[in-house]
């Protein structure tokens, strides 16, 4: 859910009537991004701009936080750097002073004048942030990149500084999700098909079980059981489905 917003997610798995009804109750990265920025972060409104790195469904959670933002789906930048951009950007020309955070999610059309953007920017002071860390995305039996592919070479071009998560594992998001529903971890349970990001999500936040279904990255009780693994569920099961048996 790094490029979705609540909506657009149930729109993709066919549960819009429960979205349309439970829309307070669902928490994706996207969404804890937006308030992150909004309740955590409190940037000076001289600096409250986001370059996004991301599709629409985070530009709609930034403008339910009623956050300014730039970059994103705008065809502006949906083309080749031209010889002119190299220097409109390093002069600062081109950049928006008011752009205090860039925000790297899912993005499929990410290209190199958005990537010298974002780092101009980052450079400058702005806060390094993403959906999530996720450098692979599963999708019709195989792996695409993730969201985390997407920021990673800003990565590598900042020197290695890595951005303040607000997917799983991020205990920020744990702790937003907490303050909002007040839930007891104790009787929480986490259910997800990575060991790296939610299944370390649920141990690291205090919860009472993690559940791994292997319909996703994690495929087989192998990817655990080897000598000096640390991260590994309470339970598991070969799909959700299986809970009903």
């Amino acid at each position: 859910m790094a490029q979705k917003s609540r909506y657009l997610t149930g729109d993709k798995v066919g549960i819009q009537e429960f979205i349309d009804r439970f829309d307070n109750e669902v928490f994706g990265s996207s969404y804890s991004a937006a308030i992150y920025i909004s309740r955590i972060l409190r940037l000076p409104k001289h600096q409250s701009t986001v370059f996004v790195l991301g599709e629409s469904g985070i530009e709609t959670e930034l403008d339910s936080e009623s956050i300014p933002h730039i970059g994103g789906t705008d065809q502006t930048y949906n083309r080749l750097i031209e010889p002119k951009d190299y220097t409109a950007i390093a002069s600062g020309e081109a950049l928006d002073p008011s752009v205090g955070v860039v925000l790297a999610g899912l993005d499929f059309h990410v290209n190199y004048l958005k990537l010298a953007y974002a780092l101009a920017y980052l450079r400058r002071g702005a806060k390094f942030l993403a959906t999530n860390v996720d450098v692979t995305l599963p999708s019709a039996g195989s792996l695409f990149p993730g969201a985390g592919a997407i920021g990673a070479p800003l990565v590598a071009m900042m020197g290695g500084e890595k951005p303040t998560a607000l997917g799983k594992p991020s205990q920020a998001m744990m702790d937003a999700i907490e303050g909002k529903f007040k839930f007891d971890r104790a009787r929480t349970c986490m259910v997800g098909d990575r060991l790296d990001t939610d299944i370390r999500f649920g141990i690291e936040g205090g919860l009472g079980g993690t559940l791994c279904v292997m319909t996703g990255v994690t495929r087989s009780k192998a990817e655990w059981e080897d000598e000096g693994v640390k991260i590994y569920p309470t339970a598991w099961v070969k799909e959700l489905g299986d809970l009903r048996e």
